[in-house]
């Protein structure tokens, strides 16, 4: 089979998709990320930018180097901005692009790759970026007209890749007080019972450490915390089966089974 992972950022593929990709590509389907911009707004660690270069090209080439340890087939990039955070964004971002231009690029990518499961992340926001919001937002429509015209594989699926809420919620209280304290949590990730999908990655922690590693110009999220907390966030992937809609049972434990569940 093949797979598609569709991205904001370099970084995304691997702080939040990494397990889904490696675990695809051990069970011997093909990947190929997509990610919608080169990270330019992103906040680069002292040093991690070397003169003459741009950020911009320093994340394109991490992004590059961990899909290879994760053992990404293909790598394509669209050519919008980072639209960062908040505050306005720009024509030429991913935020400020019309929304028809995302998803034109998203179908020309559906079509070029025909992909049997696509992986986006949470169009629920659970992490609050916009541009997660976006990607998902614009992947979405996009699978839905491409299916729509008979062209995806049959039994195709749609999932969104998702930080459920009492992970986030431990996350928030362990930094209590800090200069990460944001607050409320009575909001924050994914809904535990939307999951459909929860697929067990332990083994997969090395590697995925290893990746995150190539991303040498961003913090990682999970620098620093427990070894139980971060095993909360990378021990399983949880899923969202959006396409074909779920109908409820017991949740999956694998995106490749059959489509009647």
């Amino acid at each position: 089979m093949k797979v598609l992972v569709a991205v904001a950022h370099p970084d995304d593929e691997t702080f939040g998709c990494g397990s889904v990709i490696a675990r695809a590509v051990r069970e011997g389907h093909e990947v190929v990320v997509c990610c919608a911009t080169r990270g330019e707004a992103g906040e680069p660690l002292p040093g991690s930018v070397p003169e003459g270069a741009t950020l911009a090209e320093v994340r394109e080439a991490e992004l590059h180097e961990a899909a290879g340890v994760l053992g990404v087939a293909e790598v394509r990039l669209l050519n919008f901005e980072d639209s960062g955070w908040d505050g306005p964004a720009s024509i030429g971002t991913l935020c400020g692009a019309p929304m028809t231009d995302v998803v034109d690029e998203m179908v020309a990518v559906l079509d070029a790759v025909r992909p049997d499961v696509v992986v986006t992340l949470d169009p629920g926001g659970g992490d609050g970026h916009r541009d997660h919001v976006r990607i998902a937002e614009a992947t979405t429509v996009a699978f839905d007209h491409v299916a729509g015209n008979g062209e995806m594989p049959a039994g195709a699926r749609l999932y969104y890749w998702c930080l459920v809420r009492s992970v986030m919620q431990q996350w928030l209280a362990y930094n209590r007080g800090s200069v990460y304290d944001a607050g409320s949590d009575d909001e924050v990730g994914c809904p535990d019972e939307q999951i459909t999908t929860v697929v067990d990655v332990s083994d997969l922690l090395p590697l995925r450490l290893e990746a995150i590693r190539h991303h040498r110009s961003q913090t990682s999220p999970y620098d620093g915390l427990p070894d139980d907390l971060v095993a909360g966030f990378l021990a399983s992937d949880r899923l969202i089966r959006a396409r074909p809609p779920w109908t409820g049972g017991a949740v999956e434990t694998s995106m490749f089974g059959s489509a009647e569940s």
